[in-house]
């Protein structure tokens, strides 16, 4: 994976098992090449 995580650690993230860091946060956003504030705007935004 680009953001050098485990894909155990990503699967565990995924389910809710871990909460990630604002590392790791940041990392995966960069593999993804979003911005991290865009991601938690659209977590915290109501639907």
């Amino acid at each position: 994976m680009r953001a050098e995580l485990s894909r155990n650690y990503v699967s565990q993230l995924e389910l809710d098992e871990k909460s990630p860091t604002l590392q790791v946060l940041m990392r995966v956003c960069a593999a993804m090449n979003v911005r991290a504030s865009k991601l938690i705007a659209r977590i915290e935004s109501p639907r």
